[in-house]
């Protein structure tokens, strides 16, 4: 099964994404537009299971952002589910409006399968960290959250990046430098709408 990799698969995903959200606000669907758009999902690629993340950004400001980790979900109903979420359940935000729908932004992440990363110490995680290409999911007990690979061009500095994903996580946010954390990493495949 081919990977979903190519900007025009991209670009199915991205108007799949678009669509949910509209049929969501109860907007009326052009019907033609739906059905080509049916008939491009049952490429095979799309069955593949990956974890997937739906990014909203309005005027150049986060606006939503859910995804799943763990590929237990194939593309179609990933970005679908996720997509919904950001949209409508991201508990930063309120829900979307029909208002805001034609000026929001969206980005679609696949994930890579997350891998450990062995370190010993805050300075070798530094090292072992490769901005702008590793996505970084940090836990430790019940205490769980991830930053994708996107969120270096906010926090480009390594240390920011981490204490930031501290915080997100509810720890102290020098926890990685004191404490040992299990640590993942992983890469995207993004596509975003154009501008």
């Amino acid at each position: 099964m081919e990977n979903c990799n190519r900007p025009e698969q991209g670009n199915v995903l991205l108007d799949h994404a678009r669509r949910t959200i509209t049929e969501k606000l109860g907007r009326e669907i052009d019907l033609e537009t739906t059905a080509s758009l049916e008939e491009k999902l049952q490429d095979s690629c799309y069955d593949k299971h990956s974890g997937t993340f739906v990014t909203l950004t309005l005027n150049g400001q986060l606006r939503g952002c859910i995804g799943n980790m763990n590929a237990t979900q194939n593309l179609r109903d990933g970005v679908r589910q996720n997509a919904i979420s950001a949209a409508f359940h991201d508990p930063r935000f309120n829900p979307l409006t029909a208002a805001e729908l034609d000026k929001v932004h969206i980005e679609i992440s696949i994930l890579t399968d997350p891998r450990p990363l062995d370190y010993s110490g805050g300075d070798d995680l530094v090292r072992k960290l490769r901005p702008n290409v590793d996505g970084v999911i940090i836990s430790k007990g019940p205490k769980r959250a991830t930053f994708l690979p996107q969120v270096w061009k906010q926090l480009p500095r390594p240390d920011d990046f981490l204490s930031r994903l501290c915080m997100k996580a509810g720890l102290p946010a020098r926890t990685w430098q004191a404490e040992a954390l299990d640590v993942q990493t992983y890469q995207v495949i993004s596509f975003e709408e154009e501008p």
